[in-house]
């Protein structure tokens, strides 16, 4: 399973990033995806899910009403659109996958361990 993420960079506070993962194979729709972010000197935080097969979408309390999860079926991607980015979004973001087949809903899905596969990351800069 590979995961390749992209669209981060740096944007004023107030602006909006698409971030895009690129997952091998058909992992993204038989099993959950999300989206974590680590911010310098901080933990890495579980921000958002997708379960495509159930319609399931889970965002972190944080970020409600600012970011969407989402996927393309056909181009084979789970995005993470960001809107009213401020300088506490700034961190390094990535896309992770549950085992494959699994729903969200059977493990915590903001828990680092809920997913063994990871991409490289992506840096978000807001200033």
């Amino acid at each position: 399973v590979q995961l390749v993420e992209s669209g981060g960079g740096s944007v004023q506070a107030g602006g909006s990033l698409r971030l895009s993962c690129a997952a091998s194979g058909n992992t993204y729709t038989s099993s959950c995806m999300g989206w974590f972010r680590q911010a310098p000197g901080k933990e890495r935080e579980g921000i958002a899910a997708i379960f495509g097969a159930e319609g399931i979408t889970r965002l972190a309390a944080g970020v409600q009403g600012r970011f969407t999860i989402s996927q393309n079926n056909a181009e084979n991607k789970v995005y993470l659109r960001m809107n009213s980015l401020n300088s506490e979004d700034t961190a390094m973001y990535y896309c992770a996958a549950y085992p494959i087949g699994m729903s969200c809903a059977k493990r915590v899905w903001t828990g680092r361990d809920s997913y063994p596969y990871w991409g490289q990351g992506t840096q978000v800069t807001v200033s």
